[in-house]
């Protein structure tokens, strides 16, 4: 599993944002898990950001990195 890399800080943004996105989408606002969801809302910039778009900029960060080592490995 070449895209798991947790000693990598992009691979924890990226893993950031998508969790962020899904959150977003399946907390509701109201009920038991209303302040988990203000914590989630601020997190994604206050409905700033689409959740589609936090999960699509996880992925490619978590993508982005492994193809710029790949192409530095091969470089070298």
């Amino acid at each position: 599993m070449r895209y798991v890399r947790p000693n990598s800080l992009t691979w924890w943004a990226g893993l950031l944002a998508m969790l962020t996105g899904i959150a977003s989408l399946a907390l509701p606002a109201t009920g038991p898990f209303a302040e988990l969801s203000r914590l989630v809302a601020l997190l994604a910039g206050s409905g700033d950001a689409s959740p589609a778009g936090l999960m699509f900029l996880g992925l490619g960060l978590i993508g982005l990195r492994d193809r710029i080592e790949r192409g530095f490995r091969r470089d070298a």
